[in-house]
Formats: C-alpha cells, structure tokens, sequence
C-alpha cells in the first residue's frame, strides 16, 4: 500500500516514514505543498499524511486544491495547533481525520487502517475472501485457519487486492502501490509475487483478466 508523507520536520518525517515501512507500507515523503501537488499529480496513492504547517504552500491549501481538483485521496492531517475551530476548519475542507502533534506512532497508524477500511467500503477491520482472512493490525494472514507467513510486498500485494476484491488491477496500477520512490522494481516483479500467492492460496485465488490485468477470483468460484 503506497501512502504519501507531507511533513517538513525532517526528524519527524523520518521517523513516521520509517514506522510506516515497518508495517509493510511503501512511503513517498515530500517537505513541502508545492511538491505534495506535484506528486499527487504524478502518482496514485491509497492515503496521504498531511502537516498543516508546511512551507512553500500551507497544508490546507494543499487540501483544498485536491478536493476542488476531484483528487479523492483520503487524508490525514497532523498540525501542532489542538483547538476545535482548527480541526473544524481542516474537516470541513475534506480532510478525512485529524492527529494532534505529538502521537503515538501506533495511533498514526491505526487511524491510516481505518481511512483504508472507509476508503474501500469495509466496516469490519478483518478482511476475508476465500478461505483467506488479513487482519491489518497485526499484519497476520491465515488460510482456513492455518497462519500463513508472507513476506512485507507479498502482504502488501495482497491487502490491495483484498480491500476491493471485485476490482481489476493493472501490473502498473500494482507497481504504484507496492513501490515509493528509489525502490528497485523488476521486469516481472509483480508477476513473482502474485505466483507466490498462488502457490499459498490455490492457483484460481488471483485471476489473470486478459489485456487488463488481475483481480480476486469470486466468492463462489
């Protein structure tokens, strides 16, 4: 899953980035609203973490331009300021939540399963399809009961397609999300990973779509 950090304290992005990258999601971070646009331009994200107070173009610009743009990225926002009129007016221009500055890294992160869990249509945090269940929080996978251990891309493989089982994904649509910047892709990198899968959960559980690309094979199938 590829998020994208706006934060321009340099120790802090860092940390978040890092915390993020250990449960498995992949993280592009930009210090400024300039280079937020640009990348949200560029790129398709499944969420993006916003600091109100950033240099260049204020994060509630930021906000403001993606909504009035119809980019319906879910966002986070993180601001030092903590009163009601400020979380109001971030709300009410399409922010999705509100952290207050400090957090625990733990809350962060579980506020962000929660935007995926709206953003894909899931009210329950357990996601199952076929005999397979994912549990976000604890990034555990089991198969009719059987734990199932996955490396970090095989997870993030597929957690994307478990939040929106119906929907067919391109191998560059999949590329985006497992991959932030610098990261190293292969030729046939996501071809690897879904044969894995495969292999774990039955040769019929991803559907290859002809000239389209993948998706979750039915329920019933």
């Amino acid at each position: 899953m590829r998020l994208l950090l706006v934060e321009d304290d340099a120790m802090l992005g860092d940390g978040i980035r890092a915390g993020l990258m250990l449960a498995s999601y992949a993280v592009d971070w930009v210090q400024d609203g300039k280079m937020a646009l640009l990348a949200l331009a560029d790129h398709s994200y499944a969420a993006c973490i916003l600091d109100l107070g950033l240099p260049g173009k204020d994060g509630l610009s930021v906000l403001r331009e993606m909504r009035a743009g119809g980019d319906q990225t879910p966002v986070l926002l993180l601001t030092a300021r903590d009163t009601a009129a400020d979380k109001i007016t971030g709300l009410d221009h399409g922010a999705d939540d509100y952290l207050s500055k400090p957090f625990d890294l733990g809350e962060l992160q579980a506020r962000i399963r929660a935007l995926l869990r709206r953003a894909g249509g899931k009210a329950q945090p357990v996601l199952e399809h076929r005999g397979v269940q994912l549990d976000p929080a604890s990034k555990r996978v089991s198969f009719l009961g059987q734990e199932v251990p996955l490396s970090a891309r095989e997870y993030a493989l597929l957690h994307a397609f478990m939040r929106q089982p119906g929907h067919i994904r391109s191998r560059s649509q999949l590329e985006e999300s497992l991959y932030a910047w610098g990261d190293e892709t292969g030729s046939n990198t996501v071809e690897v990973y879904i044969h894995h899968l495969r292999r774990k959960f039955g040769s019929d559980f991803i559907r290859t779509v002809r000239g389209l690309g993948y998706q979750l094979a039915d329920r019933d199938a």
